[in-house]
């Protein structure tokens, strides 16, 4: 069973996503928040796989929860987001989040990007991945939040997978590109994630456009 806790301020919002996720029989509901405190505080104490965090939230915003949960370990957090403010999803990017999903998915993708980011993929669905890529890249011009040395581990072959990643691709897409096995993309990714200190491959994406891989 894949543990799940909602972190949503909205009450009827959160009882559909609850409603939602209690409907599948591989996941289960460890836990509500209705604000980024209490989510904080019940990731502490219930240890779920995922916590599904929306971005605007009482008390304790969900950037600055989801940056708590992530540093402390407690879960992976998949949040939720509208997309029409770009500096919280890029603040939740860096604070560690593995995955995004808009607030208007339908009930398949909510469940599909749960679990996706309960196997530790990091990814939510390539759409939205180049959906926030293309706003990051249309955002005005600002200081390189990474230093280009840091690609100095990588090997060639996992620069070209990087690259890929920056562009949204999915891993089936970038092993057709590349012409190897999927499962040696999902190598690669695991390996570049791991040098660069990164936790998810949305990260990846963002390092990959500012440092123009």
């Amino acid at each position: 069973m894949i543990r799940v806790l909602v972190a949503e301020d909205q009450s009827a919002v959160r009882a559909g996503l609850v409603l939602i996720l209690g409907s599948a029989p591989d996941i289960e509901v460890a836990g509500e928040a209705a604000d980024g405190e209490r989510a904080v505080e019940l990731a502490r104490r219930l240890r779920p796989d995922v916590v599904l965090m929306d971005v605007q939230m009482p008390l304790l915003d969900g950037v600055s929860a989801t940056r708590r949960i992530v540093a402390e370990e407690l879960a992976d957090v998949l949040v939720l987001t509208t997309f029409d403010l770009d500096e919280y999803v890029f603040g939740a990017l860096r604070a560690g989040a593995a995955g995004f999903l808009l607030k208007h998915a339908e009930a398949r993708e909510l469940l599909d990007a749960v679990r996706t980011v309960a196997r530790g993929e990091g990814i939510v669905a390539p759409a939205v991945t180049r959906r926030l890529i293309a706003a990051f890249a249309a955002a005005p011009a600002r200081a390189a939040q990474a230093d280009p040395a840091v690609l100095g581990d990588l090997t060639p072959r996992e620069r070209e997978v990087l690259a890929g990643i920056g562009q949204g691709l999915s891993n089936a897409e970038i092993a057709a590109r590349l012409d190897m096995a999927e499962g040696t993309v999902k190598t690669h990714v695991s390996r570049l994630l791991a040098k660069l200190g990164l936790r998810s491959r949305v990260q990846a994406a963002v390092l990959a456009r500012e440092l123009g891989v």
